[in-house]
């Protein structure tokens, strides 16, 4: 077969066959008289495993070895080639999420697209202080996508609460991308994630705020709890009375109710879960003292007598702050 015919038939330039041959990688079996290059089966089929082993990625050379060499081990080289391509594969994944990044930004010029571009090198930057200036100076520069990746990776806690800053400025887009967050398999993303909400207003955040109470995450709903507090909602008052129990930011949680506890509705609810946790008689002077200091902004008859019976406590300690307390409430 001519060199014409097997071109058409491999779907390989003429040209290129010659420079196969120039390469030693086929030669052709035979020649007319005249001189023409002829082609056996064997060299067709060599020529289809050459293509095969270039859409393959190998360069020429690494085909050639691969035709020849009996200590040629394809397994190796098939891991290599599968790095290559995962780090190409990274590489274009990265710049295409770059651009859309920018296109996302809607910039009228090229002076808007270079201080896109600045800021999400920035934000990207090793050094704490730039990402921190960037998340400062990012708002409506560049797409919230971005800040809720930058705030879901951010370990630095200045930075962190920069991104939080930039993000209760984003509106409810900022809010539900958040939320994704919350599903990580990392503990430390679903901590970010929810600390970010707690601190975006609005509805769509206080809604994922309520769904967080219910996380299999207790570090999660330890701080939607407080945070639905600041809001004057009072969904979290069995995680805030836990916290106090187990003494994990109690003050804080003690705060919450005592705030939420200015609701007349709410205040009962909070005293009687509260001294519940009294009832078994079961638990420890510390947790007989935190929640002592828990009642002392919780009004009603309820929170009253529980105090009063805490004053009598059988630990001096606990007795001195019920008592301290009940003198505080009296004189109010």
């Amino acid at each position: 077969m001519l060199i014409g015919e097997v071109a058409r038939r491999a779907g390989v330039s003429a040209r290129m066959l010659r420079h196969y041959e120039s390469l030693g990688l086929v030669r052709p079996s035979a020649r007319t008289e005249g001189g023409y290059r002829q082609y056996s089966e064997e060299d067709i089929r060599r020529i289809f495993h050459i293509e095969s082993l270039r859409l393959l990625g190998l360069s020429l050379h690494e085909v050639g070895r691969a035709l020849d060499d009996p200590g040629f081990e394809p397994s190796v080289l098939v891991e290599e080639l599968t790095r290559q391509t995962q780090e190409r594969i990274a590489q274009e994944t990265e710049l295409l999420t770059r651009l859309r990044r920018i296109g996302a930004a809607e910039p009228s010029g090229w002076e808007d697209v270079l201080q896109v571009v600045a800021l999400l090198r920035a934000l990207g930057s090793k050094s704490a202080g730039k990402r921190q200036r960037a998340a400062l100076s990012a708002v409506d520069e560049v797409p919230v996508e971005v800040l809720v990746e930058a705030a879901l990776g951010e370990a630095d806690p200045h930075v962190a609460g920069a991104l939080r800053w930039a993000l209760a400025h984003a509106g409810d887009d900022g809010a539900a991308l958040l939320g994704a967050g919350l599903g990580s398999a990392e503990a430390a993303v679903r901590e970010r994630a929810v600390r970010a909400l707690a601190e975006i207003p609005g509805e769509v955040a206080t809604a994922l705020l309520r769904g967080a109470l219910t996380h299999d995450d207790v570090a999660v709903r330890r701080c939607a709890a407080p945070a639905l507090a600041e809001r004057g909602v009072d969904d979290g008052v069995p995680v805030l009375i836990g916290m106090v129990v187990e003494g994990v930011n109690d003050t804080d949680a003690a705060d919450a109710l005592g705030a939420l506890a200015s609701d007349p509705g709410s205040a009962e609810r909070i005293a009687t879960g509260l001294t519940d946790c009294l009832a078994d008689g079961g638990a420890e002077p510390s947790v007989r003292r935190r929640l002592a200091q828990a009642l002392a902004d919780v009004p009603g008859p309820v929170a009253s007598r529980a105090l009063a019976d805490l004053s009598y406590d059988e630990d001096r300690a606990v007795a001195l702050t019920a008592g301290y307390v009940l003198r505080l409430r009296n004189g109010r």
